[in-house]
């Protein structure tokens, strides 16, 4: 029997299989070498990188929900230096795919961090963090106006050759206005979706769970919303996807793929299983052989969506 083909080009990032693990629920990737080999992912995205090191938000952080989970971490790392120094020589062995997240408070801190990156080896690409506020614009998100975010990818691009992706947040009112404003602004590629926004109560203390109050909301509990705005956005962008939102199982991450995402990032199903996107690839591999499809790229963007009555 044939083995199938599990590779896929997302934009002109190349990947063994369109299964990742998504930034944030992943570290540095080394922490998970215990319970995974790594060179069998098709890539992962690191921790957010800023240009400085952060400490993070004060505890509580997070709080385990239904379906899923609220984390306001603060988005804390070791910064990019101590990245390139400490964490990137151990992984520019590793056959598979190493993406940065990266953020900051301002376009000069995008710019930095991602200029600091495409002059190192092993980076194989960026994900832009929108879901961030510009401090020198009054807080606002840099994903939530189309403008914004028309710059902060545009700075970005200048600032690297590497394949970028733009990290969509759900939280605004059209997520195709946002996506064709990324995509025009130089973006190879989209991930999508970022967490909700969401809030946790004590009913007991009368208080918010969280110490920031609000977290971000991720898990199986929003993966219908996290298709639909995948295939949304499908439709809007000629530019290739790479969804994510609560997939735990391959039959998830079909969903995705049939909406339209060439790849997948398996996020905090981490926390659950850490080999939760070994287990995936495995269920697609299994998937493609039972129904004798020879390709994953066969099923990209093939759902029939036709209103029936």
């Amino acid at each position: 029997m044939v083995k199938p083909d599990l590779s896929v080009s997302v934009g002109p990032l190349e990947l063994s299989n369109p299964v990742m693990a998504a930034s944030g629920t992943f570290g540095y990737g080394l922490e998970f070498e215990p319970y995974l080999d790594l060179e069998q992912l098709g890539g992962f995205v690191t921790k957010g990188l800023s240009p400085r090191p952060r400490v993070g938000n004060p505890p509580v952080r997070i709080v385990e929900t239904p379906s899923g989970m609220l984390n306001t971490i603060g988005l804390q790392n070791v910064g990019v230096d101590a990245f390139i120094e400490e964490k990137l020589p151990a992984l520019r062995g590793k056959k598979t795919r190493v993406v940065a997240n990266v953020f900051g408070e301002t376009e000069t801190e995008y710019v930095e961090v991602c200029t600091k990156l495409d002059a190192v080896e092993g980076v194989a690409g960026i994900e832009l963090n929108v879901s961030c506020p510009n401090v020198e614009k009054g807080g606002i998100i840099f994903g939530s106006d189309p403008s914004a975010l028309a710059r902060i990818t545009q700075v970005c691009r200048k600032a690297t050759k590497l394949p970028l992706a733009v990290k969509l947040s759900p939280n605004v009112t059209d997520i195709k206005v946002m996506a064709r404003a990324a995509e025009e602004a130089g973006a190879d590629i989209l991930s999508l979706i970022n967490t909700f926004v969401g809030m946790a109560v004590d009913v007991d203390r009368r208080r918010p769970v969280l110490a920031k109050v609000s977290g971000g909301l991720s898990g199986p509990a929003i993966r219908p919303l996290a298709v639909w705005l995948t295939w949304q956005t499908a439709q809007a962008v000629k530019i290739p996807i790479i969804g994510m939102g609560g997939i735990v199982t391959a039959r998830d991450a079909l969903e995705f793929i049939l909406a339209g995402a060439s790849a997948v990032q398996v996020g905090t199903s981490n926390f659950v299983h850490p080999d939760a996107p070994i287990r995936v690839l495995d269920g697609l591999r299994d998937y493609l052989t039972r129904n004798g499809i020879a390709s994953i790229r066969e099923l990209v963007g093939t759902l029939d969506a036709t209103v029936r009555t």
